[in-house]
């Protein structure tokens, strides 16, 4: 969306004179949030597989204008979301020149403001905030400090010669800076428990209190917070005066379904295409091999030698979507191929991208790779088997337990893998199946390597693999 100008008020008497109507910020979201429902659009876009479940309470907690807490594990697109709030805040907003706390023009707190509207009134200058800049965010850390929340007395204020009495030599922290906009906080219950106490006010009372200062600063914050259910007992605690205070808490969830954890990957991974002297080099990933990757996912998911308690992100699908693709590329670029097709070869790549990302859990040391392993082979079986019908997969099993012998192998370049389609004719029908009728040397290599090891994992041929390389045979070929 394109930003538009801001309006050209620049004083006060003129601002008054717009017709200008001050609102809480809570209320201005319930506002854009009330169109948006009426119009039937979502909240924001961007995020998917909340539909039914995440964003309705969402919807309800903004149109009571609750303060949100979201627990989830990682990877659940808890920041995404609240930063996609201030999408529903006004695009401009006045305040009163130079104030470093969002001074509201009708009501300013701030000494600056207070003493600038007495002075001048309506002459008094104002200037515009964008939306985006209402938005201020902290990740939680042990050493965080009142300071950075809140505020301190800044010494180089005192050193020009002001009293440590005066408002003005106070430096504001985020939260304060941030008045009449939306503050975040990451992983809460990482902030000390003394720390949290200092934001009861905020949640509560709506004002702040600065190193014992005789000041109220009244705030006009909606406050939004996440945190992984497990930090509870991990790190911390959120304690229970500031959790009383979060008007709604909503748990966040991985997507329930794979075809869901596909549109994720496309959404955030772009086709991958570069230049080279020979000219462009595309990559494409198929359907049933994006299936893998989320469904390895789900399956880890699922698994009881994975830790469930750290989480299966989402931004292991991504990652495992962005390595077989580059592993893709690769594979192409050497053998001189310009239009490139992922394959099972390419599977090899994803152990790179999911350790990182997978706590395994196993007695013995050193069996992570071999359990990663059993998942992929896992999410490849239950693709194949959702994808080929058994009726289309005989015909190519006789041809094998005949003699037919097919090499497969990053080595082995696209043309040859399609020629088996010459060699073994009854894999016409599944390879169509898999390709849609595209008869690209590529695409349809990719699709015969994928059969194959379908047919493997289902006990069907065999498979005779060293290094890179892999002979599928009939199980009991008649020589």
């Amino acid at each position: 969306m394109n930003e538009s100008a801001p309006p050209q008020v620049a004083t006060l008497g003129e601002l008054r004179a717009s017709g200008w109507v001050s609102r809480p910020v809570k209320q201005e979201v319930r506002e854009h949030a009330i169109e948006r429902v009426i119009a039937g659009e979502p909240m924001f876009a961007g995020v998917s597989g909340y539909e039914d479940t995440v964003m309705p309470q969402l919807e309800n907690a903004l149109l009571a204008g609750h303060d949100v807490i979201f627990l989830g594990e990682r990877g659940q697109a808890k920041t995404r979301m609240i930063r996609s709030l201030t999408g529903l805040l006004d695009e401009w907003m006045p305040i009163i020149a130079g104030s470093e706390i969002n001074d509201d023009p009708y009501a300013p707190v701030s000494k600056h403001a207070r003493d600038l509207v007495a002075e001048l009134g309506d002459e008094a200058p104002i200037s515009w905030v964008h939306r985006r800049d209402r938005y201020g965010e902290k990740l939680a850390t042990p050493d965080t400090s009142i300071a950075d929340l809140i505020g301190e007395v800044d010494p180089i204020k005192v050193a020009e010669g002001r009293y440590l009495s005066d408002e003005l030599t106070l430096h504001y922290g985020l939260v304060p800076r941030t008045n009449r906009g939306i503050f975040a906080i990451n992983e809460l219950p990482d902030l000390a428990e003394r720390i949290q106490v200092g934001m009861l006010n905020v949640l509560e009372e709506r004002d702040v209190q600065i190193r014992g200062y005789k000041i109220r600063l009244p705030l006009d914050i909606m406050l939004m917070a996440s945190a992984n259910p497990e930090d509870y007992t991990n790190r911390g605690r959120i304690i229970t005066p500031l959790k009383d205070r979060f008007g709604s808490q909503i748990r966040t969830h991985y997507p329930l379904e794979v075809g869901v954890e596909i549109e994720i990957m496309r959404q955030e991974v772009a086709p991958l295409e570069i230049t080279t002297a020979a000219g462009k080099v595309s990559v494409d990933v198929p359907e049933y091999l994006l299936d893998v990757v989320a469904t390895f996912s789900h399956l880890a998911r699922a698994s009881n030698q994975v830790n469930q308690r750290s989480g299966v992100s989402v931004r292991l699908s991504v990652a495992n979507y962005e390595a077989l693709a580059a592993n893709a590329l690769r594979r192409g670029l050497r053998a001189g191929e310009t239009s490139v097709v992922a394959r099972i070869d390419d599977l090899e790549a994803l152990a790179a991208s999911s350790m990182g990302k997978i706590e395994i859990e196993s007695l013995e040391e050193g069996r992570e790779g071999l359990i990663m392993n059993q998942l992929i082979k896992g999410a490849v079986l239950t693709v194949f088997k959702e994808t080929i019908p058994p009726e289309q997969t005989r015909a190519v099993i006789d041809a094998f337990e005949e003699g037919a012998i097919a090499h497969t192998g990053e080595e082995v370049r696209s043309e040859e893998l399609a020629k088996v389609v010459d060699q073994v004719d009854a894999l016409s029908a599944p390879v169509a199946v898999l390709t849609g009728g595209a008869e690209s040397p590529a695409a349809v290599g990719a699709a015969v390597e994928f059969i194959l090891e379908g047919l493997h994992l289902s006990k069907r041929l065999n498979k005779d693999a060293s290094g890179a390389s892999a002979t599928y045979r009939g199980r009991n070929p008649q020589v």
